[in-house]
């Protein structure tokens, strides 16, 4: 396997007795894939069930059942790969993982092994520190997963409900390219928004359609790679963070005090944050893979796979690069909007014809920060983009000032409304009458003569009048009228 080669970062290596340590992360990643029926039968996805109430007798394995591709899966499976910029592969194979477990009824999971459906690819990860780097993709292929076992129904017994069993999943596997663990959070959320974006999977941790099982192992910088753990399962961007950063840590701990690291899976406890021992590690002849007899090759076409390509919608990198280029946003903005959709759509809106930086600012900082105090999606904003779009039209006309504009917005949000009736209604129109703005200047100044000559000794103190002003004004004053007319008057 060849990996990302990138010079040791000192920011990101973790100090130990004995001097740095280089964390290598790698993942694989269990992305449910977005479809009606599940990847062998016509049983419902749907998610919520009553248990067992979404199994068909292929699911249940019983005797005589044979399996059915779902086109609709494959075709999901070749957008993602597409997404990933990966290879695709027109000939795959459907292989059986042997292995025993209450919840998987056949006693063997269907999956790909050393002929997936898609191979190669790259993901390109943007930090907030506005650097990025690439993550290499080693194979993407589909399988079924196992149902849910349930330990905390019955105080003797255990309880299996099949309604996941035979749902299609892809494993995304990378190579071991990440070097901390804001790289690998950064990693599984991009991954995520490329995967929504396409449609491919909803991207909803909490219901376990996508969930990581995380690679972890630790060398001297530059170093070979040493024995890696696996912590299996986890199920939240912030919990893989934290995972790593423990697992890094503990295995450093071991090796400096003399011990050898097993190679086995853990897990991750994320009401004590640390990994516990699972089982020791399998390897691929533990499983004893082989073809699934009731499966044909999995074949199909170049030209199938271009009509998807050709079908395929504008991707995060490709809406970052436009933001970037027609509404001259930083990078910074273009990368927080474009990470979910369903935001760089609204900001498209609030931006036509309009400044886009401005029209950044607003959704990045007043919009997203209000939803994220409540606990809202986008999608249920009550400030939808032609009201926030019109408050942004008052605020370029001169209209209202910045102050007031924020007082409208939370009208809107809390009343809802039209923006410019409410100005007019509620007499918010800012003063711009420079007459009128003088006289409140002039009793201000003649207020506070000890402010005065503080200020003439120290001119950074005219923003102290400046508010003075606003606040007088009910915050309905010109500031640039406000600033010239102080400047004037103070000698400044």
């Amino acid at each position: 396997m060849t990996i990302n080669v990138r010079p040791p970062d000192p920011k990101k290596l973790i100090r130990g007795d004995s001097g740095d340590w280089e964390v290598v992360v790698g993942m694989e990643v269990h992305a449910q894939v977005t479809s009606n029926a599940k990847l062998f039968s016509g049983a419902s996805t749907e998610f919520g069930g009553a248990p067992n109430s979404h199994v068909s007798f292929v699911d249940a394995a019983m005797p005589g059942m044979l399996p059915v591709i779902n086109a609709e899966c494959v075709a999901q499976a070749v957008r993602s790969g597409l997404g990933l910029k990966a290879e695709i592969n027109l000939r795959s194979v459907f292989d059986r993982k042997n292995y025993f477990y209450p919840d998987l009824p056949q006693g063997y999971q269907i999956s790909q092994y050393k002929q997936p459906i898609v191979g190669e690819g790259t993901v390109t990860v943007d930090l907030l520190d506005g650097t990025s780097f690439e993550v290499g993709i080693e194979r993407l292929h589909l399988e079924q997963d196992a149902g849910k076992s349930l330990h905390d129904q019955h105080p003797s017994q255990s309880y299996v409900d099949l309604n996941r069993s035979g749902v299609a999943l892809m494993e995304i596997v990378s190579k071991p390219d990440l070097r901390s663990a804001e790289e690998a959070r950064a990693y599984l959320s991009k991954l995520r928004t490329i995967l929504r974006y396409l449609g491919t999977c909803d991207g909803n941790m909490e219901e376990g359609s996508l969930r990581a099982d995380v690679n972890v192992s630790v060398r001297k910088p530059g170093g070979p790679l040493g024995t890696r753990c696996e912590i299996k399962n986890v199920n939240s961007i912030r919990f893989v963070g934290q995972a790593v950063d423990y697992e890094a840590r503990r295995q450093i701990r071991i090796i400096e005090d003399g011990g050898t690291i097993d190679q086995e899976t853990r897990l991750f406890d994320p009401g004590k944050g640390e990994t516990r021992p699972m089982r020791s590690k399998e390897e691929a002849h533990d499983y004893r893979y082989f073809p699934d007899p009731d499966l044909l090759p999995l074949e199909f076409t170049q030209e199938w796979v271009d009509e998807l390509a050709r079908n395929l919608p504008e991707l995060p990198d490709q809406k970052r690069a436009r933001f970037i280029a027609d509404y001259a946003l930083t990078p910074y903005d273009a990368s927080v909007l474009v990470v979910e959709k369903e935001s760089a759509d609204f900001f498209e809106r609030v931006a036509k014809g309009r400044d886009g930086k401005a029209a950044a600012n607003w959704v990045i900082n007043e919009l997203a920060g209000r939803l994220n105090k409540e606990g809202k999606d986008i999608a249920d904003s009550p400030v939808d983009s032609v009201q926030l779009g019109a408050i942004l039209d008052l605020l370029a006309a001169g209209t209202i000032s910045g102050k007031i504009a924020k007082d409208l917005f939370e009208i809107v949000w809390t009343e809802g409304g039209d923006p410019r009736e409410i100005v007019a209604k509620r007499g918010l129109t800012q003063v711009t009458d420079t007459g009128a703005i003088a006289r409140v200047v002039d009793e201000i100044i003649a207020a506070n003569p000890d402010k005065v000559a503080a200020a003439k000794a120290k001119p950074t103190l005219l923003g102290w009048f400046v508010g003075q002003v606003m606040k007088a004004s009910g915050g309905k004053a010109n500031p640039q009228t406000v600033n010239d007319l102080l400047k004037e008057k103070l000698g400044l």
